[in-house]
């Protein structure tokens, strides 16, 4: 078999506006709720805030020198609603438009392929504040009016658009990734409701790239559930799990309609969204062209007993081992559980890349459509030495471990036309500020202290160049 990728694979990595922007209220730009949350968790835990981040807003074209200098063909990046639409309505802030027509002129210019994601949880802050977000069927009208103005303003010089970015999490993590209001967080119900006004943006958003000629895919925090043994109720379980996971997302956005045992196990928890008439027929004419995968790890499952108590996605805020707060169960349904077989990050993340090949393997089966990669990382403590070098190498051995994997898939006849990991530098994590760092370049700032943000090359760029010039044969 061909050991090299196709000379037009697109070798590229990924970041979000609000992660390494900053400049939150700059040349007109409004606060999103990823501002003010971002704030929050600064004051209760310590990490950064998002109004400095890693500075992208103003040294741009130093990180796309960068980019070149690695060799990308492609950068996954995200659009702030807010730096268009500062309000969230139909008022346009001109100097941040202008600022994404430099931006991906920058890349063109260099001959990289700009990827912009529409949605990358900042919403609006207006819009939390005029009608709770994405609690209310209204965003999606004002989410139309920003999708329609962005993708006429760039649909010359964008091929590929990512619609929206985790769903999957948003409704896992909802209020990390939402700012929600403390009188409707005990009512679980409503993760399902905001997932589907996010349905709803979504295929709005199809609708109008394929009107401009444009492919469209939504990008899903994706990982495979596994069965924690071999008895049929564990395997019950995963597929339980798999269904409400992942399958709910996925089979609305390329059947048109929600998981006949996801939506059917909703409804008898109380938790289905409220849906109107018409609505999965909207689904169905705007369907996506591909899947942008999300990959960081796999999950496990077992049999959970009736009566358990419900419970939601844990998380680790330390990055000690084993500081993971809870795993999410659904009585009668599955629960969540760690994977023995499996090493994991510090912050309890498991390092699964064969998932990644099953994955591909999977879900083009189910659904035979093209993939690209549009995260895929690391999460580590890097130590910047005294000569001011970053010794990556287990970011260097998760990347190529991915990468494998993802050219096993393709010589089975899965379609993937790129791979853009994250982090193209390192930014702002969503859950653990700086010094949970993922990015092929060194950003020199801490949580307390955003100093002058320079950048430094880690060993894992010098690498990752050396594959794409080889066309990903060179992983050593």
């Amino acid at each position: 078999m061909n050991k090299e990728f196709p000379k037009d694979f697109l070798w590229g990595a990924a970041t979000s506006a609000y992660q390494v922007e900053g400049a939150a209220e700059t040349d007109g730009k409004g606060l999103s709720q990823q501002d003010i949350i971002n704030k929050e968790r600064n004051e209760k835990f310590g990490f950064a805030d998002a109004s400095v981040a890693s500075d992208h807003y103003h040294m741009y074209k130093e990180d796309i020198a960068l980019f070149k200098e690695m060799g990308f063909t492609s950068y996954r990046f995200s659009i702030a609603w807010s730096r268009i639409f500062p309000n969230g309505d139909d008022v346009v802030n001109e100097a941040g438009v202008q600022f994404y027509r430099d931006l991906i002129k920058e890349l063109k210019d260099n001959g990289i392929e700009p990827i912009p994601t529409l949605y990358h949880y900042d919403l609006p802050w207006a819009l939390v504040e005029k009608y709770g977000g994405w609690l209310s069927r209204e965003v999606v009208k004002d989410f139309e009016i920003f999708a329609k103005y962005v993708i006429n303003e760039f649909k010359d010089d964008i091929k590929y658009w990512i619609t929206l970015n985790e769903q999957s999490i948003i409704v896992q993590y909802w209020t990390q990734k939402c700012y929600v209001l403390p009188e409707y967080q005990e009512n679980n119900q409503l993760r399902y409701q905001i997932n589907h006004h996010m349905n709803l943006a979504q295929a709005t958003a199809v609708k109008y790239i394929h009107e401009v000629g444009g492919l469209a895919g939504p990008a899903l925090g994706y990982a495979p559930v596994y069965a924690r043994t071999c008895k049929p109720e564990d395997q019950l379980a995963a597929l339980n799990a798999n269904d409400l996971r992942n399958t709910y997302y996925l089979d609305v956005y390329f059947k048109g309609y929600y998981n006949v045992a996801a939506l059917t196990y909703l409804k008898q928890a109380g938790l289905a969204p409220v849906m109107e008439d018409g609505d999965e027929a909207f689904f169905a004419e705007n369907i996506s062209d591909f899947f942008a995968i999300n990959y960081y790890d796999s999950q496990c499952a077992h049999a959970c007993p009736e009566g358990a108590e419900r419970s939601w996605s844990g998380y680790n805020l330390s990055g000690k081992k084993g500081d993971m707060s809870g795993f999410e169960t659904h009585p009668g349904f599955y629960q969540m559980c760690p994977n023995p077989e499996l090493r994991t990050t510090d912050w309890d993340w498991a390092i699964d890349p064969i998932g990644l090949e099953y994955v591909y393997r999977d879900l083009y089966t189910r659904y035979k459509i093209p993939f690209m990669i549009t995260e895929n990382g690391l999460g580590a403590y890097d130590e910047l030495t005294a000569d001011e070098k970053v010794h990556d190498d287990y970011r260097i051995d998760y990347f190529r471990e991915h990468i494998q994997a993802t050219k096993r898939a393709m010589d089975m006849g899965v379609e993937v036309v790129g791979y853009m990991p994250w982090s193209a530098i390192d930014l702002l994590s969503t859950s653990n500020g700086y010094k949970k760092r993922y990015g092929l370049v060194y950003v020199d700032r801490t949580d307390e202290d955003p100093k002058a943000c320079r950048r430094i090359r880690k060993d894992s760029f010098y690498w990752y160049k050396k594959v794409i010039a080889s066309d990903g044969v060179d992983l050593d």
